[in-house]
C-alpha cells in the first residue's frame, strides 16, 4: 500500500513541478474557458483526461506501445499549441452543449499523448511494480493535482473578471496567447527536428 501512496505524490508533485510546467499550461489552457458554473463539465474533461493517460501507461507498461521520447514531447506540445490556437479562435464564444461531445473525444485523446510521456517519467522513477496498484496510484495522484490547477485557473479567472473587470473574450485572448508564445519556442526547440 506504500507504493499506491507513493504513487499519488510521486504524480501529484510531477505535475505541479514547475520545471514541467508543459501540463499546468495544458490545464490552463482547457479550463480558461469556463467557469464554477461550469464545474461538472470541467470535472469530466479532467477525469475523461485522466483516463486517457491511464490507457496508455498500461498500453506502455504492458509493452503495447513503445515511446520515442522526443516525438511524444513533441505531441504534447502540439496538444498545448492547438488548445490554445482553438481558445484564441473561439474567444468570443461562450462553451456550448452541442460540441462538448468533440471536446470529449479530443481530451481523452490528447489525454492518451500527455499519458506517453507520463509513462517515460513514471518508468524513470521506479517503474512498474505492481503495475495495476502503481498506474491506478499515479492517475489518482495525477487527477489530484489537475483538479488543484483547476481550480486555481477558476480563482484567477474570477478574480480577473470581475475584480479587475476583464471581459471574458480579452481574458481568453490574453491568457491563450501568452501560453502560445511560450510553447512556440519550446516547439523550435524540440529535438525531432
Amino acid at each position: 500500500m506504500s507504493e499506491f501512496w507513493f504513487n499519488i505524490r510521486l504524480a501529484f508533485k510531477h505535475v505541479l513541478d514547475l520545471n514541467a510546467y508543459d501540463h499546468i499550461l495544458f490545464f490552463v489552457l482547457l479550463t480558461l474557458v469556463y467557469n464554477a458554473n461550469h464545474w461538472k463539465r470541467v470535472l469530466a474533461l479532467v477525469t475523461i483526461f485522466t483516463l486517457g493517460h491511464t490507457i496508455s501507461m498500461f498500453l506502455v507498461s504492458y509493452d503495447v506501445v513503445s515511446v520515442n521520447r522526443n516525438l511524444v514531447e513533441f505531441l504534447i506540445l502540439v496538444t498545448i499549441l492547438a488548445t490554445g490556437i482553438y481558445n484564441v479562435l473561439t474567444a468570443s464564444k461562450s462553451p456550448s452543449n452541442n460540441k462538448i461531445n468533440i471536446f470529449y473525444v479530443v481530451t481523452l485523446v490528447f489525454g492518451i499523448i500527455h499519458g506517453l510521456g507520463f509513462s517515460s517519467f513514471f518508468a524513470m522513477s521506479g517503474g512498474f511494480g505492481s503495475k495495476i496498484l502503481s498506474i491506478i496510484g499515479f492517475s489518482l495522484g495525477v487527477e489530484a493535482a489537475q483538479i488543484l490547477v483547476v481550480l486555481i485557473v477558476f480563482v484567477i479567472s474570477f478574480i480577473a473578471l470581475t475584480v479587475l473587470r476583464f471581459s471574458k473574450r480579452d481574458w481568453v485572448l490574453v491568457v491563450s496567447s501568452i501560453v502560445i508564445g511560450m510553447v512556440i519556442p519550446m516547439l523550435i526547440a524540440n529535438k525531432i527536428w
